[in-house]
């Protein structure tokens, strides 16, 4: 019998693969919520590679706690299903757990490194088959720096940015996972954009970044 009590490294490893078929997942996703043992790993099994590659978009692919994390969200979600309304897709209410979840992540690791030595920011592996080791290194700090700016921000509108701009989830999408109106989702992109931009305004390496230029 699966216990969610349990901490997230006992539950079933995310298995990564097709996207879950969302017709299906709402009685699982209940089934689920009354604590039944088949149930839980099931959707586990279907929601599992879903939630790692959004956990992957927020922390990195190459972060050293994806695995962990996405552990935590997985146990997050299936403390969260008996609240769960099916106001929107048992899917994009798992994205949502994980989307938060890595964010909560990011700020947690921020706050322990003001106690430890500045890092410098960690430069992709050159790969054979993808851009050059320099195109890599300047995605990933630019990706860093944005990551960064979000972690400053207040979790609501951090987590708009990253449901819109990272995982390609619209207005509407975003208002009803959150439970809140179109109109306060668009004033949450807003703040969050003209943070954004203000970064960029007071940080030139971050601007020539997105420019493309090597700093």
């Amino acid at each position: 019998m699966v216990d969610v009590r349990k901490p997230a490294t006992d539950l079933p490893a995310p298995v990564e693969g097709a996207p879950p078929r969302a017709d299906d997942l709402l009685g699982l996703a209940r089934a689920a919520a009354a604590r039944d043992p088949a149930a839980i790993r099931t959707l586990i099994t279907e929601l599992g590679g879903s939630m790692l590659r959004t956990v992957r978009k927020v922390l990195g692919p190459h972060h050293a706690d994806v695995e962990d994390v996405t552990q935590e969200a997985v146990l997050a979600l299936l403390q969260a299903l008996p609240s769960f309304r099916a106001e929107c897709t048992v899917l994009h209410f798992a994205n949502r757990i994980a989307v938060m979840t890595a964010l909560g992540a990011r700020r947690r690791s921020r706050l322990r490194a003001r106690f430890d030595e500045p890092a410098e920011l960690a430069e992709a592996a050159p790969d054979e088959r993808g851009p050059s080791p320099f195109a890599q290194a300047v995605s990933t700090r630019r990706r860093e720096m944005v990551l960064d700016v979000l972690d400053r921000m207040p979790e609501s509108t951090a987590e708009a940015l990253a449901l819109h701009f990272v995982l390609g989830y619209t207005v509407d999408e975003i208002a009803g996972l959150a439970g809140v109106s179109p109109n306060t989702v668009w004033s949450r992109l807003r703040l969050g954009k003209e943070a954004l931009r203000r970064a960029l305004a007071n940080n030139t390496k971050l601007a020539e970044l997105f420019r493309g230029r090597e700093s």
